[in-house]
């Protein structure tokens, strides 16, 4: 008899269609919320001659401490507390699920949010359970207690502010489910550098369950794939022997270093983008059978007639962003643009006003 994956795989893992990342080859990419500049000439060249010294026939660093120290000093994180690297914060997602994944353990979200959450509670045997927002897409904390009660969740992940909505939720609000959940809290912080200050870092001491999450690749290094967790030591000395040796490799602890070391040329690019931001709002808003969404990240969304057609005219006019109709009733008729350099912006509304006049 032929094996067949339908014989071993759980049943689980089978029902699930693996994440999509469309070809954007050739495309005006603004789909994936990733940062649109480059470094700067000087400093990528300083970087390349870095990256010509690295030892890559040896192990990577397994503790990574020179790159940790240099998280700790660009982004203020207090040395009480302990950091822990992951392969982009999917792996630390994961790590987290793991480690919590008794028989019968539920991992809560809210609703919509980042699709992993809910994948990766799948991946490791977690219940899911999301709580959906309001209609416009604030925290409905009355839900979200009567299912913390319900529920008693091991793991719970905020995203702080949300992705795909861009808002961030009521601080204390939040503060009262942290206080209530009798699990562990993760706040994550992807979108920090767009946040106009907005943190949980500062609280992270206070709560005896909370920890605080992040990545460097909205900052302009998404290619590295690094993500970082910041917790109590005793939290993650625990989670720590769920991460894989090695896992963060010996070009990404170089250069994610080199370039957080020179932090204010990143945070010049995120200012920028915040300004471009505020410019792609109100060039959106203008537009007749459009609503457009306050975000405090770097992309924004919108709801249309026809989403679906929308995105679709979009990529035959070569502009690729993110169709979320159907991926929740909240989000029927809306799509999600990154914010892109000027010129990409003006190629996406140039494209979008144009695919909405032959609609109407």
């Amino acid at each position: 008899m032929t094996l067949s994956p339908e014989q071993l795989i759980r049943p689980e893992i089978l029902r699930l269609a693996a994440y999509h990342v469309p070809d954007a080859t050739g495309m005006v990419k603004l789909d994936a919320m990733e940062n649109p500049y480059r470094l700067p000439a000087e400093m990528a060249r300083e970087l390349g001659e870095t990256l010509a010294g690295a030892a890559i026939n040896r192990y990577p660093d397994p503790r990574a401490g020179e790159l940790k120290a240099v998280l700790r000093e660009a982004f203020a994180i207090p040395a009480g507390l302990e950091i822990m690297l992951g392969n982009g914060s999917d792996e630390l997602i994961q790590i987290l699920a793991l480690a919590l994944s008794r028989p019968g353990a539920t991992l809560l979200g809210v609703e919509p949010s980042f699709v992993m959450y809910r994948m990766i509670a799948e991946f490791t045997g977690m219940r899911y359970v999301g709580v959906p927002l309001r209609a416009d897409f604030s925290l409905d904390e009355a839900a979200m207690q009567a299912a913390i009660a319900e529920h008693r969740p091991a793991l719970v992940f905020l995203a702080y502010p949300n992705n795909p909505t861009g808002n961030a939720f009521d601080r204390q609000a939040l503060r009262r489910m942290i206080q209530a959940t009798p699990g562990l809290v993760v706040m994550d912080e992807a979108y920090h550098a767009f946040a106009g200050g907005l943190s949980f870092l500062d609280e992270v001491e206070r709560h005896d369950n909370l920890l605080l999450m992040r990545t460097v690749s909205k900052l302009g290094l998404a290619g590295l794939r690094l993500g970082y967790l910041v917790g109590p030591p005793r939290w993650l000395a625990e989670l720590d022997k769920l991460r894989l040796p090695y896992n963060v490799g010996v070009l990404t602890q170089l250069a994610a270093g080199f370039a957080l070391d020179r932090i204010s040329a990143l945070e010049a690019q995120a200012a920028a983008i915040v300004a471009e931001r505020g410019r792609l709002l109100d060039a959106l808003r203008g537009v007749p059978g459009v609503v457009a969404h306050d975000s405090l990240a770097n992309f924004l969304l919108l709801r249309v007639a026809d989403a679906p057609g929308v995105f679709a005219g979009l990529k035959r006019r070569g502009v690729l962003i993110k169709c979320l109709h159907g991926a929740h009733p909240l989000l029927d008729g809306c799509l999600r643009v990154t914010v892109g350099t000027p010129q990409e912006n003006q190629a996406f509304m140039d494209a979008f006003t144009a695919e909405l006049e032959t609609r109407r």
